[in-house]
């Protein structure tokens, strides 16, 4: 199938008001489809089923299923999309305070309390007049190393995004996660350097990982600290692989356990997530909840000799989910884009340099309308 076929059915699919996503992986330059065969709305509370999950951040709200057994599934295989990218848009950002106010309450929390960080958020509107599959490929072009999607469903909305951060990948028995924390601006000319206050953040996370997947697991090993880049944006990266104890470690209870992660809430979980659900000031939804493949059969055979054929018939069938946590993320609403963006707060925080952090993370999305 080539590129314009592919994008044919997907146009075709979405102008008949029925679910989809289309996604790409940072892993190679393969573009997935899955077109929903009715409008019906499923969900999921076990992560038992087989299919292509959208998750909000407060999981005690519905996470959306597309089942794989109801799908029609593409995809193609491409470096490049034809597609023009927008001239540079003038924007303005909302008045700050009361974001600052918000950093400010949650600064002085964390210093009278037992709170160590806690993620705060914001929502910035624009007026788009681009059509989302048109922005689709616009993200898929410009970030290459995220997991770029566009999932709709017309009971729920339609979203799009560029994720940089894996929640967890499950293939078989194995078991990896990242810790993604710190954000500067990406700088060519300059070698970046972080402060403590960011290396701090970022050891919060993976620690926060490491005990929370600890019963579920064994053998756990994490990398060393290193940077990656997002798009125009820095991150400090830390890599953890275990492998599953044992057959009752179920799905479920390592979701539940990770998420939300101290990279999207804070730490400790409850207090964090309490904080947010009583002082930001809207409904997060779907922006930092999770998304991707659930329980899809992959087979691997055994023998990389081509030419034995008789010892390829022996393949080794894997069940494998891969999770991204919902970052860069935007929500689309007749001609208006609802760009979310967010950052950690600790005790070392500035609640000015915390806004300036806001408006550089808006940049990714606006850069593909």
């Amino acid at each position: 199938m080539d590129a314009q076929t592919f994008f044919d059915a997907l146009t075709k699919h979405y102008s008949e008001d029925l679910p989809f996503v289309v996604y790409s992986r940072p892993v190679d330059s393969k573009i997935k489809c899955w077109l929903q065969n009715d409008d019906a709305y499923y969900t999921t509370n076990t992560f038992t089923e087989s299919g292509f999950v959208f998750s909000p951040f407060n999981l005690d709200e519905k996470s959306i299923l597309i089942p794989s057994d109801n799908s029609t599934h593409l995809s193609i295989k491409v470096e490049m999309l034809d597609v023009e990218m927008p001239a540079n848009k003038t924007t303005t950002e909302p008045d700050s305070q009361s974001h600052i106010k918000l950093v400010t309450e949650a600064i002085k929390t964390i210093e009278d309390s037992d709170l160590s960080k806690v993620v705060l958020s914001r929502c910035k509107t624009e007026t788009i007049q681009d059509d989302p599959i048109t922005v689709f490929k616009r993200l898929f072009n410009t970030y290459k190393n995220a997991m770029v999607y566009c999932w709709y469903h017309p009971k729920v909305g339609l979203w799009l995004g560029a994720t940089p951060e894996l929640l967890l990948k499950v293939e078989g028995k194995q078991l990896t996660t990242i810790s993604l924390a710190g954000t500067k601006p990406y700088n060519k000319n300059n070698e970046v350097q972080w402060s403590a206050k960011e290396l701090e953040e970022q050891q919060i996370v993976t620690d926060y990982i490491t005990e929370q997947i600890k019963p579920y697991v064994q053998s756990i090993k994490t990398s060393n600290i290193e940077t990656v880049r997002a798009g125009q944006l820095l991150h400090l990266k830390t890599r953890i692989t275990a492998r599953l104890d044992h057959k009752d470690s179920r799905l479920e209870d390592i979701i539940l356990a990770l998420h939300p992660t101290p990279a999207v809430c804070g730490f400790p979980k409850t207090i964090a997530k309490a904080f947010i659900l009583n002082n930001e000031d809207y409904n997060r939804e779907f922006y930092t909840g999770f998304l991707g493949e659930l329980n899809l059969k992959s087979t691997n055979t055994r023998n990389i000799n081509r030419r034995n054929v008789e010892n390829n018939a022996y393949g080794v069938v894997k069940t494998q989910s891969n999770f991204y946590v919902n970052l860069r993320c935007m929500q689309i609403q007749s001609n208006k884009a609802l760009i979310y963006v967010g950052g950690g707060i600790t005790k070392a925080s500035e609640p000015q340099n915390e806004w300036n952090e806001t408006v550089e993370k808006t940049k990714t999305m606006l850069k593909v309308l």
